[in-house]
């Protein structure tokens, strides 16, 4: 398996497109819940092209976006610019760089299964504030809620490189661990996607477990993705559909 730093090289052009941004209903969640403000210090620690950075930016709060990968660095750059309060630096998890007892907030985004959950606790120990908050978050994408949504998932296991390895469900169990021996507190929200088939062969093309052009299986996948596409869409469009999961709690 590619390390998990540089699997998204190739992929930032249709990440940036076509995977979904988070419900607004996480700052509002995390205002009552966690005293967020827009004085907050955030930490977005695998930021990605800054999907869930841009959230608490446009809540007013200063982000400093961690993230390890080039390409993908470069383009939350580039799509944050107009922010003054954002901040990016080329870092991991296990280790940001920051001072300690710096932050309020430390969030991760679709990307804690991709971290080394000991070395990532003690890191984000060591740069919450006391008082401090660790938020997981994850786009949950349904598989067996709609017949398109079941002939997708079927064809990402029948394509998928390693797809059944690195899909984030199965970091299930290192979350418990990662907040004991506190309880994370867990809500959720809906979320979806409307495609038409170049906006769903895009999507498909963002995650880091699907053929890439050169593969030989390629053709292959985009011609049944086609014909699932037709049998399911209405008026030239299909639904990408997620439950929006928030796991949040102390670490200390």
């Amino acid at each position: 398996m590619a390390k998990s730093i540089d699997r998204f090289s190739s992929r930032v052009e249709n990440y940036i497109r076509y995977r979904p941004g988070y419900p607004a209903e996480i700052v509002s969640l995390l205002s009552s819940e966690c005293g967020l403000s827009p004085h907050s210090v955030i930490v977005d620690v695998g930021s990605g092209t800054g999907k869930l950075s841009e959230l608490f930016l446009q809540h007013g709060s200063l982000v400093i976006g961690i993230e390890p990968n080039s390409g993908m660095r470069s383009a939350a750059e580039n799509l944050l610019s107009q922010y003054p309060n954002f901040r990016s630096l080329n870092a991991t998890a296990e280790a940001t760089s920051l001072e300690s007892n710096s932050v309020d907030f430390v969030t991760a985004g679709q990307a804690f299964h991709w971290f080394d959950p000991i070395k990532a606790r003690i890191e984000f120990q060591r740069i919450l504030k006391p008082d401090g908050w660790a938020v997981l978050v994850w786009n949950l994408r349904l598989v067996d809620t709609t017949p398109f949504l079941r002939e997708y998932e079927a064809l990402l296991l029948k394509y998928g490189t390693d797809y059944e390895q690195v899909r984030h469900e199965n970091a299930a169990p290192a979350i418990k661990d990662f907040f004991a021996p506190n309880q994370p507190e867990f809500r959720s929200f809906p979320n979806s996607q409307v495609f038409d088939f170049e906006g769903l062969k895009g999507r498909v093309l963002s995650s880091s477990y699907t053929p890439e052009p050169d593969h030989p299986s390629f053709e292959s996948m985009i011609s049944e993705l086609r014909q699932v596409f037709d049998r399911h869409q209405t008026q030239g469009t299909v639904s990408c559909d997620y439950d929006t999961q928030v796991f949040f709690g102390r670490l200390n």
